[in-house]
This record gives C-alpha cells, structure tokens and sequence, in this order.
C-alpha cells in the first residue's frame, strides 16, 4: 500500500500528483498488466535481443 504523508501547505491537487509520481516509480501498474497474462521466458528473453539488435541498428546508422 502507498501512503503519502500531508505536507505543511499541501493540498489535495499536490498530494494526488505525488501519489501518482510514486506509483508509476514502484511500476505496480506494469506488474499487474504484465502478469494478466503468462508469457514464457524465451519469448521475452527474444523480444529484449531483437530491442537491444535494433538499437545497435540505430546506433551504427547515427554515427555513419
């Protein structure tokens, strides 16, 4: 559970900003979206070569 702690001249916009800033950095939303469903290690393990191939890609073409 998230718990933000009211500051002195906080009000409700700047706590719902720094609530949601919190959420988004501990990535709870990502976990549940990505144990909806199972996917199997080889596949993501693939899915990060061909990122980090497509990255080089672009790398190379930049410095060329």
């Amino acid at each position: 559970m998230i718990i933000i702690e009211p500051q002195e001249g906080d009000n409700l916009e700047k706590m719902l900003r720094r609530y949601k800033r919190k959420f988004d950095r501990l990535g709870i939303a990502r976990e549940v979206r990505n144990r909806m469903h199972y996917i199997p290690k080889s596949v993501i393990r693939r899915e990060q070569i061909k990122r980090a191939a497509y990255r080089q890609r672009i790398l190379q073409e930049m410095q060329e």
